[in-house]
């Protein structure tokens, strides 16, 4: 389900840093943590989709306003952060049934390649470790949003991004796929601030 950490994202917001003015050659941007999610969603019994979040996210885009293709990304997901609304649940996923949070504690994603697919939209490719296990993944990312003033002066924009991960891939729970699914859908949510000058 971590892969999450991936679609982990938040890279996207690349493409909308390119209305800023160019002020510098880079410029870097920090995920807000406060209004940032992975979410996943995995089938039960081949029946009903569980849905659930990791809900602390955090990272640094370092954008290039030359060229997006040559911006990085970088984001961890705390794994304890799990929340599906059900405590006994999140309690289970978090112990080496599945994500063991005490030996793998994070979520990560670090892009290796970034590609403009079109006005609004990228194609951010790199790589993710989930479990202890790291695997090559591609994010779908929209956005970002037009960049906002918040009340403090800081510039903010949104980005969405999604993937498609097979928990097996990653080593992540031994449940057979009439149990819980193996191919975990995750959309990261994300808002990315650039802090104003002091």
């Amino acid at each position: 389900m971590g892969h999450i950490s991936s679609r982990f994202v938040v890279t996207a917001g690349l493409a909308a840093l390119l209305a800023l003015p160019a002020a510098a050659a880079t410029s870097t941007w920090s995920i807000d943590p406060a209004h940032s999610a992975a979410q996943f969603a995995v089938k039960h019994l081949a029946i009903s989709t569980v849905r659930g979040a990791f809900t602390s996210v955090k990272g640094t885009v370092l954008f290039d306003d030359k060229d997006v293709t040559k911006s990085t990304v970088d984001v961890t997901i705390d794994v304890s952060s799990i929340d599906t609304r059900v405590p006994d649940r999140d309690k289970d996923l978090r112990s080496d049934h599945f994500f063991d949070a005490d030996h793998f504690p994070t979520i990560t994603f670090k892009s290796k390649k970034i590609e403009q697919v079109s006005p609004g939209k990228l194609k951010v490719t790199g790589d993710l470790t989930i479990h202890g296990v790291t695997k090559e993944a591609v994010l779908d990312v929209d956005g970002p949003s037009a960049p906002v003033k918040d009340p403090w002066g800081n510039t903010r924009i949104g980005i969405s991004a999604s993937t498609l991960i097979n928990r097996k891939d990653f080593s992540v729970g031994s449940y057979p796929a009439a149990v819980v699914g193996e191919d975990i859908s995750i959309t990261i949510d994300s808002e990315m601030v650039q802090k104003a000058p002091k």
